[in-house]
């Protein structure tokens, strides 16, 4: 069963064009790790600091690899202090 992550990101005001920057900048290496199905950065229509990412990795170890890249590491050196909170939901398809 594949693992659905769905993140949060909220930027911290003064700090949306750089973190979009970052997030833009993970999604081309993100897309071709094997194990990625799927991998879009969308923003918040309501919330002009919160961006989403909807990823869907073939198991909990693809994701855990993903984690381990340099891109995935440089995405969250870049945010590190830009945003005001990162929320991961990881989920399991039930129908």
């Amino acid at each position: 069963m594949t693992l659905i992550v769905v993140a949060t990101i909220d930027a911290q005001a003064d700090h949306i064009d750089a973190v979009r920057a970052a997030l833009e900048t993970v999604v081309p290496p993100s897309r071709v790790e094997s194990a990625c199905l799927r991998y879009e950065l969308h923003l918040d229509n309501k919330i002009p600091t919160r961006f989403i990412m909807l990823e869907e990795w073939t198991d909990k170890a693809a994701l855990t690899a993903h984690y381990a890249t340099p891109h995935f590491k440089a995405l969250v050196a870049a945010v590190g202090d830009k945003v005001v909170k990162i929320d991961i939901a990881e989920l399991s398809k039930l129908k």
